[in-house]
């Protein structure tokens, strides 16, 4: 029995290196269908609990957001059911938050004190729904500007402190440096947030409407929010360029961008913008073609909430209804509307634009499904919503019905809009017939790499000097654009045939390109979502098989593992060549977005060795040595995408909370499953919990074998035990004779396997 219990014993010392693991697969299990749940998805509605240790919270917050723009800790904040100990949260918010209300706006930050995040969110924003009846109007509003520009994400989220509901919250992404980094593929360009540093409100001066105030920096130091380390001296140049330069303007800002989001604010009467009296509630990011790009923020009062345009007050719905459509365009004080509607043809992309929009959602009404499809998603909870700013019949009215309470006129949303469209249609930009664009054609659909490509478009009722191809090589790049010619001599066919030729060079894996055209009275792109959207076109290159490389092991979480060359502990996905010949990832896009695959290009001429590993550091950092993308992994689980621009996936995997300083890898290396296991940074899977001891004092031959083999020693063997890849036992207390023993492994599989004697061990390798 003592000898029965010693080997036991020593059984567990084996084993024990693997607690932590199953621990680890454990809060994995468990974390996984909480983590199925995503953020922003517009189905579900989230649930956010916020414990805060002291019973004065609401005072504490009421005292921070009138004294300092400083965090409150929280014990903890609950998304979903995932909790997050010490949690800075503070109360946001201009005219939409009181200390005397119960349901104020909240800004959560997970990161404040800690390195944690929510499936690779940081930051909550979450709307009181203080000035809108309907409890649509921002989630609506964002999904229709999704269509044409890059937004934030937006639903609904249930909010309780210290276990008392608070109410039904919108939450929208926060234009963060996450955001940047998905949309315009860097983080670390100038960043301003375009509210006024004290608010906006009666009485502002401090206004960020891009007026060139000359180069003193501090000229504008009250009217932006900088989030970036610099940027004034940039700024100052893009309201001089807007002022004085308007024909060099597209050198610095992104005009189709800027035309997108001037018809958003347009068309859906959303004063509290750039378009309002306040000229507010933006962003502009400078990308790496030193162009800044507006981002669109805060649309709690869209569809006719706010009525200051600036100039004159819209108190009634139908001088909402009819707003002009060139509001602004003569006003100094609006320089971004009044300098590029002052260029002809900016004006008519401009209304192409309105157009598309008006069409695509308010002609047919489609924009009151969704409205309608929102209110059947949140109507039981907004009906127990005790703290909510109209009652539940005034909820109900206010898609179709106008809604007044206290100082808020609310418009109904259908009343607004569909007057709306049917005045601005009746104006003459937009009864003026505008060009046809049709049969576009490209001269090869795959063309080969280096090679040369004609498209062709038939268009008719267009200026013949008015035609242009806008093309580029990736979506981080601006769009180069050259004239469409039908001469004849442009691969276009005859002369005068309405069919309009150009040729570009096919430079890269793939083009993205558009068309425009105009005459003297309207324009039309196509397609009609241009620049937003876009034709492409695939190029012939040499590809990798799927299976050849293969996304390997991750690690998401990595405090103490593996360093990069700056020390940094960053996260890192590992690839792996399953073949026995060099791979070139030319052409080949690594991405944490299925949705955004090509987020990240590999540099030119990197290779991965014959049955080798890659390391990518995902620390969103690409001017570091080494291989770095430019966004991060989640601790909490998110998305890997191994792909081609034509759309091939070598690989894919959907990966959820993981513990620090474990990895999530492939067993066996290469072609297994994945699972949650010790790292094995650049080497071989499966086998890096049991440490091969290179003093051991017993022997195992042949080596390789095909499954039979002996292990012989002069140690007292008190126990034998063979583990696989996966760190499982196969083989336990092997019997032998004159301290020689015979292993046989039924119908084992071909792989590296440890044996293990007295908990020492040696690796053995089955053909």
């Amino acid at each position: 029995m003592s000898k029965l219990k010693a080997s036991h014993e020593s059984l567990k010392k084996c084993i024990s290196f693997n607690w932590k693991m199953i621990l680890s697969l454990l809060l994995f299990l468990s974390m996984k269908n909480i983590n199925a749940q995503n953020l922003y998805d517009i189905n579900t509605i989230q649930n956010i609990e916020i414990t805060f240790s002291q019973s004065n919270w609401d005072y504490m917050l009421d005292t921070a957001t009138t004294g300092s723009d400083g965090y409150i800790m929280a014990q903890s904040v609950a998304i979903n059911g995932v909790i997050f100990d010490s949690v800075g949260v503070k109360y946001k918010g201009n005219s939409t938050y009181n200390a005397n209300q119960v349901k104020n706006p909240f800004h959560i930050e997970l990161d404040t004190y800690k390195n944690q995040d929510y499936q690779g969110y940081t930051d909550l924003k979450l709307s009181n729904v203080a000035k809108d009846p309907s409890f649509v109007r921002e989630v609506l509003g964002y999904s229709i500007l999704r269509q044409y520009m890059d937004a934030p994400l937006s639903n609904y989220a249930t909010v309780k402190v210290n276990g008392t509901l608070i109410g039904l919250y919108v939450s929208s992404e926060s234009v963060s440096k996450k955001f940047v980094a998905n949309h315009f593929y860097s983080n670390d360009g100038v960043f301003f947030k375009c509210n006024p540093i004290g608010g906006a409100g009666p009485g502002s001066t401090a206004k960020p409407n891009l007026v060139y105030l000359g180069t003193d920096s501090a000229s504008y130091y009250a009217a932006y929010e900088l989030n970036s380390d610099n940027g004034w001296k940039e700024l100052t140049e893009l309201c001089d360029t807007i002022k004085n330069y308007v024909g060099s303007v597209e050198k610095v800002l992104d005009v189709d961008r800027s035309l997108w989001m001037i018809s958003f604010d347009n068309v859906t009467v959303n004063l509290d913008s750039y378009l309002g009296g306040f000229t507010q509630n933006y962003y502009l990011y400078q990308d790496h073609n030193n162009r800044f790009n507006p981002v669109i923020w805060d649309l709690n009062e869209s569809f006719g909430t706010f009525s200051q345009t600036g100039t004159i007050n819209l108190n009634s719905t139908t001088s909402k209804q009819q707003m002009s459509h060139t509001l602004h365009s003569t006003d100094a004080q609006w320089p971004l509307i009044q300098q590029l509607l002052s260029v002809p043809t900016y004006k008519k992309m401009y209304v192409a634009h309105m157009r598309t929009m008006l069409n695509e959602n308010f002609g047919d009404n489609s924009y009151f499904t969704s409205a309608q499809a929102l209110q059947a998603i949140i109507n039981t909870t907004v009906n127990a919503d005790v703290n909510k700013f109209y009652t539940y019949t005034q909820y109900q009215n206010n898609l179709t019905t106008d809604v007044t309470s206290g100082m808020t006129s609310a418009p109904g949303i259908t009343n607004l809009m569909n007057g709306r469209n049917t005045y601005l249609m009746s104006q003459a930009d937009f009864t003026a017939t505008p060009p046809t664009i049709s049969s576009i054609t490209p001269s090869s659909t795959t063309p080969a790499l280096n090679s040369s490509v004609t498209i062709t478009a038939n268009i008719t009722n267009t200026n013949s000097d008015a035609v242009y191809l806008g093309y580029r090589y990736s979506v981080s790049d601006k769009f180069t654009k050259i004239s469409m010619f039908d001469d004849g001599n442009h691969n276009d066919g005859a002369a005068g045939d309405n069919v309009y030729g150009a040729s570009l060079p096919v430079n890269a894996s793939y083009v993205q390109y558009y068309i425009y055209a105009e005459n003297n009275s309207a324009g039309m792109f196509s397609p009609e979502r241009a620049e937003h959207e876009f034709y492409s076109l695939f190029a012939i290159i040499p590809t990798i098989n799927v299976g050849d490389l293969v996304i390997n092991e991750i690690m998401a979480s990595n405090s103490a593992t593996a360093a990069d060359a700056s020390g940094q502990f960053a996260d890192w996905i590992e690839l792996y060549n399953n073949t026995n010949n060099y791979l070139s990832l030319n052409n080949l896009y690594l991405s944490d977005s299925y949705t955004n695959p090509l987020k990240w290009a590999f540099a030119e001429n990197v290779t991965i060795a014959p049955n080798g590993f890659l390391v990518i550091w995902a620390d969103n950092d690409t001017l570091e040595s080494g291989i770095h993308s430019n966004f991060k992994l989640s601790s909490t689980g998110e998305q890997l995408i191994l792909s081609y621009a034509n759309g091939t996936v070598l690989d894919s995997i959907t990966f959820d909370a993981q513990a620090t300083d474990y990895s999530f890898l492939r067993c066996p290396n290469g072609t297994g499953s994945f699972s949650i296991f010790d790292p094995s940074f650049e080497s071989f899977n499966c086998v890096q919990g049991i440490n091969e001891e290179n003093q051991s004092k017993f022997n195992v031959f042949p080596n390789p074998n095909n499954g039979t083999f002996y292990v012989s020693g002069n140690t007292n063997i008190e126990s034998l035990i063979v583990y696989n890849a996966y760190g499982q036992a196969v083989k336990i207390n092997q019997k032998g004779e004159n301290g020689l023993y015979e292993i046989n492994l039924d119908v084992p599989a071909a792989g590296i396997y440890l044996v293990g004697i007295n908990n020492q061990f040696k690796k053995v390798i089955i053909k």
